[in-house]
């Protein structure tokens, strides 16, 4: 797949260079927000052609893709441009600020004969989806309790201070905690979704959350609380899964988010065994590995007409999210349909 890439920030550097590293797949083209970005881009990738001007870009021919890396209320008008202008898309989290502006994306797609994939690189880890695989092969019985912690240095403040604008952010429960209540979605998947949900905050700069807890009810009695504190340092990550049968517990730890050589490790003790297990894993872990990963997998996937993630079900991702948020703001449970 003949890639464009929109948006040249931190993280769209990192898709730059996450694309290229790729054999059967090619990045020829960078639109930038600025021209200073753009003379970086023009430095670090002289192979692709490089604009300011996105539009010229989606007019092009030679592009199957557009990957969509922007502050998150650009996401949906980006890439419903892309959409008309006959392009599949790969579109960073999360899908919309609310659910208005993602159902102007849903129908989109659906008219649309392009695909669109959102990233959601944790899916696409060795180490989260040795998790997953664990119980799905029942090595510790029915699933029954998660917890996932993250306890981490606060926000970069993004482009011209995007990230702590609520009017382009739109919720911080959407910029990281949905990482992690996808993962509850996904290990407690066969259990259901979730049927309430209560959260608490401690609001911080521009009445964002600087500190977010919410416990999420599943049926049979399961439940998931994913916790994050952006008054901490560094970058630590706790997963905990306790089932029926045995549990699993993994930490992922690191100077920061886009640590090369961090701390990481799995435990479980299941299938009726009394001595924890340590598991070798083959490969690295870290949101910079997965990325890569994450693109290569949705690149082959819309290569084949398919989606890795589809609209659908990111869709639901930012439904629960934006409950857990309002759950927080009006100090009540809040049920789910």
């Amino acid at each position: 797949m003949r890639v464009g890439l929109i948006g040249f920030g931190a993280w769209g550097g990192i898709h730059a260079t996450s694309i290229n590293s790729l054999a059967n797949h090619e990045l020829v083209a960078i639109a930038c927000k600025s021209e200073n970005t753009a003379r970086h881009a023009r430095k670090t990738h002289p192979e692709c052609q490089v604009t300011t001007d996105h539009l010229k870009m989606l007019a092009r021919n030679d592009i199957d893709v557009v990957d969509i890396v922007v502050p998150n209320h650009l996401h949906v008008p980006f890439a419903i441009a892309a959409l008309d202008a006959g392009k599949h898309v790969l579109l960073e989290k999360p899908m919309a600020p609310d659910l208005e502006t993602a159902d102007r994306l849903v129908a989109a797609a659906q008219k649309s004969d392009k695909s669109v994939s959102l990233i959601h690189e944790l899916r696409c880890s060795e180490q989260w989806s040795w998790l997953k695989n664990a119980i799905d092969r029942g090595d510790i019985g029915s699933p029954r309790y998660i917890l996932l912690n993250l306890f981490r240095f606060p926000y970069r403040i993004g482009a011209d201070g995007w990230r702590y604008r609520p009017q382009e952010v739109g919720s911080w429960v959407l910029e990281e905690p949905i990482h992690f209540i996808d993962l509850m979605l996904w290990y407690f998947e066969k259990i259901g979704p979730p049927t309430a949900v209560t959260a608490f905050t401690n609001p911080g700069e521009k009445n964002l959350s600087q500190d977010f807890t919410a416990v999420f009810e599943f049926p049979a009695g399961a439940y998931g609380v994913v916790s994050q504190t952006l008054s901490a340092f560094e970058h630590h990550q706790v997963v905990e899964i306790s089932g029926s049968k045995g549990a699993i517990r993994s930490i992922w730890s690191g100077a920061m988010d886009r640590t090369e050589k961090p701390i990481f490790s799995i435990t479980v003790q299941g299938r009726g065994k009394d001595v924890p297990v340590q598991i070798n894993l083959e490969h690295p872990s870290g949101e910079i590995f997965e990325i890569q990963e994450n693109i290569r997998l949705a690149l082959d996937g819309l290569a084949e007409g398919r989606s890795l993630y589809p609209v659908d079900k990111a869709r639901n991702l930012v439904k629960f999210c934006l409950a857990a948020e309002q759950s927080a703001r009006e100090r009540r449970r809040i049920e789910l349909k």
